[in-house]
C-alpha cells in the first residue's frame, strides 16, 4: 500500500468531472445531436449520451493533456455512479430545495460571466441568453446536487478511530512512505489602519456624486460600478452580487438591501468595508438579486504608522508574557477569519493549521524565515490576497517542520484524513456492490469491456 497514492488522488467516485463546465455541455450536445447515441441507461429514465462522455473527456483532457482515451472508462463509471445515486435518492425520497438549485445555478453563471468578462459577452459566446442556459441545464445540475446529497447520506456514519489510523499506517511499507514538504503553524494579529475624518468624508462625498449621476443623469449602475467600485469580486460584473439570502451579508448591508423595491437604489450605507449604494434587480420571496457599488476611504502613511506602532506595543506585551497570543487576538485583531480560530491561520480547503510554505504569501515567508517556534515577527504592512486591501499584521510562528518522511507523530492529521477517505471508499464500494443487482442498468457493448465496469457488469448480471 502506497501512502503517496491516496494523498494525491481524489477518492473513487468523488466527482472528477469539472463540474463548472456543465453549462457548456449543451453546446456540445447541440453540435453532435445528429450522430449522438445512448451508451448507458439507469433506472426508468436516466440515460447517458455518448456526446456527454466525449464532452467531459475533452474538458478533462484540456486540463491534463497527457491523459489517454482510456480515461473515458473512468469518466463513464463516474457518470453512471452519479445516475445510480440520483436513482437511489428518488427511492429514498431525498431531494434538494428548488431555491438551493437556483442559488447553485446563479453561482455557476457568475463564474462564467467572470470568465467571459460580462453577461453580454457570455451570451454572445454561448449563442443563448442566461435564462436559456439556466433552463437547459437545470435538470442536470439538480441531479448532480441530489446525487451529492445521497452520497453524503451513505457516508454519514463512517468514522475512524486512532487505532484504525495506526493500523492503516502500519500496513504501509517503509520504503513507500513519501517525503512531505516543510510546513508551519502560524497565527496573526491584524490591525486595520484608522481612517482620517477628512478622507472618510471624501469617500462619502464621492459616492454621493456617483449616486446622483445614476439617479438624476441616467448613468448606468453597471457602468459606474465597473469604473468606480472597490469590490474586486463584483466590479467586473457591473456590481452584480447575484441572489442573496438572509444571513449572507453584513447586517447593515442586508437591512438596507432587502427593503428596496425592484430597480430602486438605496441611500448610502456604511459597513466595515466602506460605503455602498445598493440596487435591487429582482426579488423572489426571501431572496434578492442585488448590485452594489463600494467606495473605500483611502488611508494615509500616518494611518499605517499608527497601526504599526500599536502592533509593536502588542508584540512587547507578548514577548514579556504580559498577555497571551489568544487574548491579544481577541482584544486587538480585526481579522475575523483567524479570530474564530484563536488567531491561527488555516488552510481553507482542509481547515488544517499545518500550512505548506509554498502556499504562503511572499511577505509572510520572509517574515517568518528567521523566526524560531513560539516567537513573533516584526509588525508589517501587507496586502490582503482576496481584496487587495492593505493592512498591518504581526505574525506568530507556533511550529515548523522540515521536509521529512511521513510519520504518525508529525503527520497524524494528514494520515487520519487519508485513512478515513480509504474507509469511505471501502464503505461506498460495499454499498454499491449490494445495490447494483437491484437497479436496471444497461451499458453499451463498446464500454462493457472497460476494466472499471467489468466488476459492475458481474454484479448486475447476478440478478
Amino acid at each position: 500500500m502506497n501512502l503517496l497514492m491516496p494523498l494525491r488522488l481524489v477518492p473513487l467516485f468523488k466527482s472528477i468531472l469539472p463540474i463548472l463546465f456543465l453549462f457548456s455541455n449543451s453546446v456540445c450536445l447541440a453540435q453532435n445531436q445528429s450522430a449522438d447515441r445512448i451508451i448507458a441507461k439507469i433506472g426508468k429514465g436516466r440515460i447517458i449520451l455518448e456526446s456527454e462522455l466525449e464532452q467531459n473527456f475533452a474538458q478533462y483532457k484540456a486540463e491534463n493533456p497527457q491523459l489517454s482515451d482510456s480515461i473515458k472508462c473512468t469518466l463513464l463509471q463516474e457518470m453512471i455512479f452519479q445516475k445510480i445515486l440520483a436513482e437511489q435518492a428518488s427511492m429514498d425520497s431525498i431531494f434538494v430545495r428548488e431555491e438551493d438549485v437556483d442559488a447553485n445555478m446563479d453561482q455557476r453563471i457568475r463564474y462564467f460571466i467572470g470568465q467571459a468578462g460580462s453577461q453580454e459577452r457570455l451570451e454572445q459566446q454561448m449563442g443563448k441568453t442566461i435564462y436559456q442556459m439556466k433552463d437547459e441545464n437545470r435538470d442536470m445540475i439538480k441531479e448532480s446536487m441530489v446525487a451529492d446529497k445521497m452520497k453524503s447520506e451513505i457516508l454519514a456514519g463512517v468514522k475512524i478511530t486512532p487505532t484504525e489510523v495506526k493500523k492503516y499506517f502500519d500496513k504501509i511499507p517503509t520504503d513507500s512512505l513519501p517525503y512531505l514538504p516543510a510546513t508551519v503553524e502560524i497565527g496573526q494579529i491584524v490591525i486595520d489602519p484608522p481612517v482620517s475624518p477628512e478622507l472618510d468624508n471624501y469617500a462619502h462625498t464621492k459616492l454621493e456624486d456617483i449616486r446622483k449621476q445614476i439617479k438624476d443623469e441616467g448613468k448606468s449602475f453597471e457602468s459606474m460600478a465597473g469604473i468606480y467600485s472597490a469590490d474586486p469580486g463584483s466590479r467586473d460584473l457591473g456590481g452584480d452580487l447575484g441572489w442573496v439570502e438572509h444571513g449572507q451579508m453584513v447586517p447593515e448591508f442586508e437591512k438596507a438591501g432587502f427593503k428596496l423595491q425592484v430597480s430602486e437604489i438605496s441611500p448610502i450605507v456604511k459597513t466595515e468595508y466602506g460605503y455602498h449604494i445598493i440596487q435591487m434587480v429582482e426579488r423572489q420571496g426571501e431572496k434578492c438579486h442585488l448590485r452594489h457599488i463600494l467606495i473605500r476611504p483611502e488611508r494615509t502613511t500616518a494611518d499605517f504608522k499608527a497601526s504599526l506602532l500599536k502592533l509593536d506595543s502588542v508584540r512587547s506585551e507578548l514577548i514579556t508574557g504580559k498577555i497571551t497570543f489568544q487574548i491579544a487576538v481577541g482584544k486587538y485583531s480585526n481579522d475575523k477569519s483567524s479570530k474564530n480560530t484563536g488567531g491561527m491561520v488555516t488552510d481553507p480547503r482542509t481547515s488544517s493549521s499545518k500550512l505548506h510554505i509554498k502556499d504562503l504569501d511572499p511577505a509572510m515567508v520572509l517574515a517568518i524565515d528567521s523566526l524560531s517556534p513560539d516567537s513573533y515577527s516584526q509588525p508589517q504592512i501587507y496586502a490582503n490576497a482576496q481584496t487587495g486591501d492593505k493592512s498591518c499584521r504581526l505574525i506568530y510562528l507556533k511550529s515548523r517542520t522540515q521536509p521529512h518522511k511521513a510519520n504518525l507523530i508529525d503527520d497524524y492529521n494528514n494520515i487520519q484524513d487519508v485513512a478515513l477517505k480509504q474507509k469511505q471508499i471501502d464503505h461506498q464500494s460495499k454499498w454499491l456492490q449490494e445495490k447494483l443487482p437491484t437497479y436496471y442498468i444497461k451499458i453499451d457493448k463498446q464500454y462493457q469491456s472497460c476494466p472499471e465496469l467489468i466488476p459492475w457488469m458481474a454484479a448486475i448480471n447476478k440478478k
